[in-house]
């Protein structure tokens, strides 16, 4: 039996009642750009990425603070007001009861959305059938990878992931954080050059923040930006935020 149908068995197995879920966020249109949604954060990432800023995410062995239970009546109180709800983290495909909660949203009658760095691309091709939207992270071209989540293997893994979301029929946005700290200009180039000669959507450029990062990162990124990396007519076709 092979890895990935383990991993499909034993998500099939799960309830929404399994996930560790670390927050719920109030209704906001940065998630699922353009939409309206409630975002629901699980805890637990494998990767420690220098921007994040959500880094007390990263511990996997962290109980969560919200039952499922909490997600349910917060979203049965803001059913009419809203239509979406967004998956994110962490990473949320790194628990196996995600497709459950997933399904049990959507049959409160809530369109769903993901957020994916693509640390699991066997767990992830089990959702993708499952959700109406991902937002999908590349950080650097493969061979810059673990310069970015400091783990070596992560590269084959998000660029594996980023084919499966991209062959899946599923919508989806490629997004790229330019970080000052790691990336250079020619960085973002080769990451863009390859996400675009894979066929996927050119990725939307984001701006690496001070907000939520751990301290030494705040101190090391100072006041820099995006445009400390690449100019202002630089890749003038790609959208940014």
């Amino acid at each position: 039996m092979s890895t990935t149908e383990i991993d499909v068995q034993a998500i099939e197995q799960m309830t929404p009642h399994s996930l560790s879920i670390a927050d719920i966020t109030p209704i906001g249109t940065g998630d699922w750009p353009g939409r309206p949604a409630v975002t629901i954060l699980l805890q637990g990432c494998p990767w420690t990425c220098t921007y994040c800023h959500q880094p007390a995410l990263q511990d996997s062995t962290a109980a969560g603070s919200v039952t499922w239970q909490d997600v349910v009546d917060f979203l049965e109180v803001r059913r009419g007001m809203v239509e979406s709800v967004v998956f994110s983290g962490g990473e949320p495909t790194r628990q196996p009861g995600l497709v459950a909660a997933i399904r049990a949203v959507k049959q409160m009658g809530f369109q769903v959305g993901l957020h994916t760095a693509g640390a699991y691309p066997a767990k992830l091709a089990a959702v993708l059938s499952e959700v109406d939207w991902v937002g999908i992270d590349i950080k650097a071209a493969p061979e810059r990878y673990a310069e970015v989540t400091g783990q070596e293997v992560s590269g084959v893994k998000a660029w594996t992931s980023l084919e499966l979301v991209q062959h899946s029929g599923v919508d989806y946005e490629v997004r790229l954080t330019i970080d000052p700290t790691v990336h250079s200009r020619e960085d973002v180039f080769a990451a863009v050059r390859e996400v675009i000669r894979r066929g996927a959507h050119a990725p939307v450029l984001q701006q690496a923040r001070p907000g939520g990062v751990s301290d030494s990162y705040r101190a090391e990124l100072g006041r820099r930006g995006m445009y400390d990396v690449i100019r202002h007519d630089d890749l003038p076709d790609l959208a940014r935020r």
